[in-house]
Parts: C-alpha cells; structure tokens; sequence
C-alpha cells in the first residue's frame, strides 16, 4: 500500500476521467490520496472529490504562495470557514514562492504564518510549498516551532543541509517524480537521510515521473517513484512502501 501524500487529482485537468484516475490509483496499490488546496476557486472541487471518495482521499485546506495577492485576507477567510464545515487533515498547500514574482512577497509571508498559527490552533500538519524561497521559509517555521508544528516539505530538492535543518525542526520531506529525473542529483542527497524522515508525493497534474515523464502525472504513477527510492536506499520497494506509509498516516492522522 502506497500514500500520495501530494495531489490536485480535483483540478479541471482530469474533469473528463477523474473517477478513472482514482480507480488506477487504487489499482496500483495507492488506497489513500491526500489533497492539498489552491485558492477559493479550487475549494469546491476539492471537497466534491473528498466527499465522493471519503475512505480514499482526504482534504487539505489552504492559501498556495502563487495565489496570494492584494486580497489575500478575504481569500484566508474562506480557508478558515472550510474549518469549521469540513473534516480537514491539514494546513496546505501554503508557503512562499518567489519563483514567478516577487511582488507580494510581504502579503506571503502573512500569509503564511496566519496559516502556520491556524494549524497550531486546530492541531493540523502544514504541507509547505518552498520555490527560490528556502531561507525565507525556514525563518518562519524556526520562529514558529514551539514542538506543536509539524508537516512536510512538500517537493524536497534542496541540498544535504537544507535536509538537515528541516528534519531538525521535525518535519518530513516529500519526495516526488523529480527522484527520477536523469539530471537530478536528488537520489544522492536522500543517501544522507534515513527512510523514516520521508513521505511520497506526485503533485499531480505536475512532474510526472520517468517513465511518464512530459505526460500528465496522476496518482496512480506514485509506484515509479517508489520503485526509484528502493532502488536509492538499496531496500525492497515493500519496505518503502510499509515505512513511508506509516510516516503518512502518523502525519496526517488516517
């Protein structure tokens, strides 16, 4: 058994398929996908798909970097009414993103640490979007880390010291289908980190792995990226699945 711990399966890209989508998923071994939310255009989708599937996905709610703007509060606002009317396993998908633009890289820093505030309340793990924006992350989650904080690192392809510092702050690290790119260093970074710090992720529609890779990316490809961290950790892909499916369902609480 398999947990993508990363997905928006819920997205307008698999409006003409999706029930088959998840019926693969489970077909290869993938019984539970964990959704994390984008903005309040996204929400209903979300919840639909939860609803639809209860024993199989489960919903994050969520303000993502790139959708954070002028009018950030009102969107936080319908994050936080889900809370309230929904059974949610997390905080996500939320943290900074300075790779597209940097303009209101003040509103997601706010944003962000609303966020944090409100999974501390609420008892929830976080799943944290870094891109071009480590150091800024980081500095939030070391200020907030007061032993009730937990999540992951959601997409990790940073170095072996970055690694360090975010399970020194408790957190895990989500692996994804860039573990299986043949310009990746990432397989030998993880030799620096042990299996029971580490979740599985596809990010679908986004980054399918190899040998997917260039077409859209759904759950059910989770196995390939399994099957690569087995061969990274020189263990049997029945160990990977057992040990990052436990830190799943430890972390998210199904």
């Amino acid at each position: 058994m398999l947990i993508d711990t990363h997905s928006h399966i819920y997205s307008d890209d698999f409006s003409s398929d999706l029930d088959e989508v998840v019926q693969n998923a489970y077909n290869n071994g993938v019984k539970k996908i964990i959704l994390p939310n984008i903005d309040s255009g996204s929400i209903k989708r979300l919840i639909d798909l939860s609803n639809s599937y209860p024993h199989i996905c489960y919903p994050l709610m969520g303000l993502h970097p790139t959708s954070v703007d002028a009018d950030y509060k009102e969107e936080l606002q319908a994050m936080e009414y889900w809370l309230d009317k929904q059974k949610i396993y997390g905080i996500g998908e939320i943290g900074i993103d300075l790779h597209w633009e940097t303009e209101f890289i003040n509103e997601q820093k706010e944003a962000f640490r609303h966020q944090i505030k409100l999974a501390k309340t609420n008892s929830l793990p976080v799943v944290i979007h870094v891109r071009n924006s480590f150091n800024e992350v980081y500095s939030i989650i070391k200020e907030e880390q007061d032993g009730s904080l937990e999540g992951v690192f959601h997409c990790f392809t940073g170095n072996t010291e970055e690694a360090k510092k975010i399970i020194d702050q408790g957190f895990l690290l989500g692996i994804g289908g860039v573990l299986t790119f043949k310009n990746s260093n990432l397989g030998e970074i993880l030799q620096n980190v042990d299996l029971k710090h580490l979740v599985l992720e596809t990010d679908s529609p986004y980054l399918a792995p190899v040998p997917k890779r260039g077409r859209r990316n759904e759950s059910s490809f989770l196995v390939y990226i399994a099957q690569k961290l087995a061969e990274v950790y020189h263990v049997p892909v029945e160990e990977v699945a057992e040990i990052t499916t436990a830190n799943a369902r430890n972390l998210f609480r199904i």
